[in-house]
């Protein structure tokens, strides 16, 4: 909700700063002094093309005209400090989802080689060698696929919850 006095005294006291009359604003921005009297006292505000204006003329963003006070060059700081952080977290969680992924993969294909060489073996048996030597690799390439596809929607779930922060 906009503090229509909060910003009233934000603008006094640019006005001020500027050495400018109340008259000398009006005339500025081709309104009356009575306007700029019942923005300073939070009554009425300027339009929105005046709020840009003002925003040019005092030299400040439109947003701390609209918050009614400077823009905290401490709060300015906290929040780059934060955001380098977050940035930092999910560069440190996307080396750990890729990490894993290799090693994931890399598993899968040894198995898959595996499942291959006991396939052959089996079937160029002349003895009577169980399809499960086979099969367990299979089941464990199987089982490393699923894991590989789960690393990689937990990272995409990781992404999309620090997206909505």
């Amino acid at each position: 909700m906009i503090d229509q006095v909060k910003i009233g005294i934000f603008l006094k006291s640019l006005r001020k700063e500027k050495g400018k009359t109340q008259e000398e604003i009006a005339e500025i921005f081709g309104v009356s002094s009575r306007s700029v009297s019942r923005w300073e006292n939070g009554k009425t505000m300027p339009d929105l093309t005046i709020l840009v204006d003002l925003s040019d003329y005092y030299d400040v963003d439109i947003k701390e005209i609209i918050y009614g006070e400077r823009k905290n060059e401490e709060m300015e700081q906290d929040t780059k400090e934060t955001v380098l952080k977050i940035v930092d977290y999910a560069n440190e969680q996307k080396k750990r989802a890729i990490i894993r992924a290799i090693i994931l993969f890399v598993l899968e294909i040894m198995c898959g080689v595996l499942t291959l060489g006991l396939t052959v073996i089996v079937l160029q048996s002349e003895c009577q060698i169980s399809a499960v030597f086979a099969v367990i690799p299979m089941i464990i390439t199987f089982a490393f696929s699923v894991m590989l596809i789960m690393n990689a929607k937990a990272y995409i779930r990781d992404v999309q919850s620090c997206q909505k922060k």
